[in-house]
């Protein structure tokens, strides 16, 4: 079943072509925490990622989207960026999921807190 779902879609890992693409061509740079292997071809002009799951791009952390986009010619594996001590661990996007972020007044929570700073507009008579 896993063979016959890589041959026919994209958004599961890779696909036959790509997967042939980066066994010729591609150079292994690193893995991230999620297990997305990140590939590039022998001269650097192209940079790659194979996701370990689901293609959804926001589960590539800064640092490996920094390097793919060119931002740095360097990778995470051999030159990792400072982090400073406020930041937070890297999450990929959870809209539509039950960890997304809804704010207090949503109609998505379970107690939503009443709106009192809107007044509806009425016409005049």
């Amino acid at each position: 079943m896993s063979f016959l779902l890589r041959a026919l879609t994209w958004w599961n890992s890779q696909t036959l072509n790509t997967q042939f693409w980066t066994w010729r061509h591609g150079i292994k740079v690193g893995e991230d925490g999620e297990g997305n292997v990140f590939y590039q071809n022998k001269d650097g002009s192209r940079r790659w990622v194979i996701y370990n799951g689901e293609s959804e791009a926001s589960r590539v952390s800064p640092e490996w989207h920094g390097w793919l986009h060119h931002t740095w010619d360097e990778p995470p594996t051999t030159a990792p960026l400072p982090h400073k001590p406020w930041e937070r661990p890297h999450q990929e996007n959870r809209t539509g999921t039950p960890g997304a972020y809804y704010p207090e007044g949503s109609l998505y929570r379970a107690e939503p807190v009443a709106r009192r700073d809107y007044d509806a507009w009425q016409p005049e008579k």
